[in-house]
């Protein structure tokens, strides 16, 4: 399949397939649907679905008739919205019984029931009593027939459309081993009452037709439907995360028009609407709120377990839960535009990509089953050659067809993937695809955006300095006043009135008179019938105001630190000295410390000026500085370090972040930041916390790490068990066991994902 990106005028859409039992099922159809003219799919076993780009001159009626055709059933997504999309189920919801899983797992109880006699007569001779043999035949017969008719079904299935898959092996070995046992039965002395034998771990080469395989036929059965129930339950809960992702979502929604509240279902929301949102409710979509104070609990999408403080203005995001006040949402997004939905869609799409690793081991599960087959004839033939007895020979050939296995190849990365990125999603880490998992282990640079990524990029007030016998708080409480009428992020950090971090209290500002802006330099006007100047110390020197040694000592202090120094004065002179600074994330320097234990070198990157970027990296624990860069200019930095050898990540939040964040090798993006830059990226932290990024190193590694030792076990279980059942060491029944366990012990492994923390 060609690797090239699809052409611009092509389609994508998402296909649901259904009947598909084992990879190689996964490889024809994705073969078949690429052999359509500009046709690029690909087709994931795990998630049952198929992931197709197609030009104008091909049809969706065009791709479900090839499915069709291949031998399965395909059907297209229904257009709904999300609440619906998780009303329904994605495909079916916790608690919801699941009709395949259960089916499974009643022919599974049926089977084993009828088995454990039948394996417990073959290999305790003290237990096989006179005619012992028809016993087992009654009981098996059942198993074989009806236990295996889903083996049967899709084998009969295969051959009508001209393939094979493991349906196939394991259809043609329980049958070979079954009629074997007929034939050794009426024809052979595998029939005359009072034959005992025992249980055998390998092939035993002078045996004639006294020996019957009753007890490999039902147990290779109800072994592999006990592997495939675990696979198929498994499945599911590899991708719970993405369905309780989905059902997160409110159901229902209290609409206030002309001040009167009305219930209607969540996806009849449109952007404008006004909602209300009681303590304990969900918000319904992602909004701003209009009136009330509460604290929202996020941590379903965040992972962040301190519910955050909301109030007028605040951006809400939709499924989050009001955890305080009475609140009125006005909506801004809606439906599949929110970042609920959007999340979803990441993970997703994340969950429906193949590694590398995973395409060959997709190219060769397409030749596998044919080439075990020839196998298995091939072994037949030797030991006939070889002057073995038929049964020695027989036996040999149903274990090389028992224990081969393309499931555990092509269940290696795809559960993988659901787990880890599931578990990412609920650890408010979104991660894009598998290719982003090869791109964490290489990566040895981590170039950090200051502003908004290690610090909060905002300007607060940090200190106030009084000058002798002045009260700190007068100095804040009158330049507050006047800062008051000014729009500069200087000026509403000042009179910010949450603004306590510097220990201040007061109550509402008075009232100022004659305010009047001064370009570039500060703000005057009168307060309480006193002349207020605030700004730079030149501002006050030219209304005759002078700062004491104590101020200037005070201001230069603040700049040698990287911060900003407002002046105030009146009456004559200079009265304090306020410092403002963009401050860092209480979380910053933790998360640099994280980065530097995964191998990673922290490098700030800003346009800010040195003195401040050097401020901020060593209150961070950061060595490397590239300050007073341009927006523009910021790739070009990334490029440079790429020229020097250096992988590159780099996490930013902003719009001038997107190119540098696309041109590294791994694009880490804040979720609190610009929709352009997470767009650009290829990790997503849900939440501003940078600690958040080294979590999600961690995780991609890890998930990195699982799919690659699912991948060894899976080659190397087969590399292994074919020719030791090929050269007579391994009874059938227990090659179809060992079948059954390659696959679980792949999904078990993935599993483990879900204990990430």
């Amino acid at each position: 399949m060609s690797t090239d990106a699809p052409p611009d005028d092509s389609t994508n859409v998402e296909l649901a397939i259904s009947g598909m039992t084992c990879a190689s099922c996964a490889n024809r159809i994705e073969r078949k649907l690429n052999k359509l003219d500009g046709v690029r799919a690909t087709v994931n076993y795990a998630t049952e679905k198929a992931k197709v780009s197609f030009p104008g001159s091909v049809s969706t009626d065009d791709l479900v008739a090839t499915v069709r055709a291949a031998g399965y059933a395909a059907a297209l997504p229904q257009p709904v919205g999300l609440d619906e999309h998780a009303q329904r189920g994605e495909p079916h919801q916790r608690g919801e019984p699941d009709v395949e899983v259960d089916g499974l797992r009643r022919r599974l109880v049926v089977s084993a029931l009828l088995t454990v006699p039948v394996i417990a007569l073959a290999m305790v001779p003290a237990f096989q009593f006179t005619n012992w043999q028809w016993a087992s035949l009654t009981l098996a017969a059942p198993v074989v027939v009806g236990g295996a008719w889903p083996f049967h079904r899709a084998a009969w299935t295969n051959l009508r459309h001209g393939t094979t898959t493991m349906d196939t092996l394991v259809s043609v070995g329980v049958l070979a081993a079954f009629g074997w046992s007929l034939v050794a039965l009426f024809w052979g002395t595998a029939g005359t009452p009072g034959m005992t034998h025992a249980f055998r771990f390998t092939v035993e080469r002078t045996d004639g037709l006294d020996n019957i395989y009753l007890e490999a036929a039902a147990g290779v059965t109800t072994f592999l439907l006990a592997g495939r129930w675990f696979e198929k339950r498994s499945k599911r809960r590899a991708g719970a995360a993405l369905k309780a992702l989905l059902s997160l979502g409110a159901k229902e929604v209290a609409v206030l028009s002309d001040g009167v509240e009305r219930l209607v279902p969540a996806s009849a929301l449109a952007v404008g609407d006004t909602f209300v949102v009681r303590p304990g409710e969900k918000i319904a979509t992602d909004g701003v709120v209009e009136s009330g104070t509460s604290a929202v609990d996020a941590s379903m999408l965040t992972g962040e377990p301190v519910p955050v403080e909301v109030g007028p203005g605040s951006a809400v995001t939709g499924a989050t839960v009001n955890a305080g006040g009475r609140l009125v949402v006005r909506a801004t997004r809606v439906g599949a535009d929110t970042q609920l939905a959007q999340m979803a869609r990441l993970v997703e799409d994340a969950q429906n990509g193949k590694a590398e690793a995973q395409r060959l081991a997709d190219r060769i599960s397409g030749f596998f089953v044919p080439v075990v087959i020839a196998l298995a004839v091939a072994t037949l033939g030797f030991w006939l050659g070889a002057g073995g007895s038929t049964s020695a020979a027989f036996t040999a050939a149903v274990s090389v067809l028992n224990i081969a296995c393309p499931c555990a190849l092509g269940l290696a990365t795809p559960t993988a993937l659901m787990v880890g990125t599931g578990r990412g999603a609920q650890l408010g880490i979104l991660i894009r695809g598998p290719e982003v998992l090869e791109s964490t282990r290489r990566v040895d640079t981590v170039v950090l955006d200051k502003t908004g990524t290690v610090t909060t990029g905002r300007m607060s007030l940090v200190d106030v300095v009084a000058a002798d016998g002045e009260s700190v708080d007068d100095v804040r409480r009158v330049a507050a006043a006047i800062e008051s009428g000014s729009e500069h992020p200087i000026a509403r950090a000042i009179a910010d009135p949450w603004g306590t971090s510097v220990g201040l209290t007061g109550d509402a500002l008075p009232e100022v008179v004659d305010f009047a802006n001064v370009e570039g330099l500060g703000v005057r006007g009168t307060v309480e019938g006193r002349s207020v100047v605030v700004g730079r110390p030149r501002l006050l020197a030219e209304h005759g105001l002078v700062l004491s040694d104590a101020l200037v000592a005070a201001i230069e202090r603040a700049e040698q630190q990287g911060r900003t120094a407002v002046a105030v004065g009146w009456d004559g002179r200079a009265r304090g000295v306020l410092v403002v600074s963009d401050t860092v994330k209480p979380s910053s320097a933790a998360a640099v410390r994280e980065l530097r234990e995964l191998g990673l070198r922290p490098v700030l990157l800003t346009g800010d000026n040195e003195r401040a970027a050097r401020a901020v990296a060593a209150e961070v624990g950061i060595d490397e500085v590239i300050a007073e860069v341009l927006p523009a200019d910021k790739v070009d930095v990334v490029k440079r370090l790429q020229a020097q050898g250096r992988v590159v990540a780099m996490v930013g939040d902003g719009v001038n972040d997107a190119a540098a964040l696309a041109q590294a090798d791994l694009g880490l993006a804040m979720g609190t930041g610009t929709d352009v830059a997470i767009e650009a990226s290829d990790l997503t932290l849900v939440r501003g916390d940078l600690r958040v990024a080294a979590d999600a190193v961690r995780l991609a590694r890890r998930t990195l790490a699982t799919i690659k030792g699912n991948l060894f076990w899976a080659f190397a279980y087969n590399l292994a068990a074919l020719p030791l059942a090929a050269a007579g060491l391994l009874n059938p029944m227990l090659a179809g066991g060992a079948m059954a366990l390659s696959s679980v012990f792949v999904v078990s492994n993935s599993l483990r994902l879900r204990r990430f923390r």
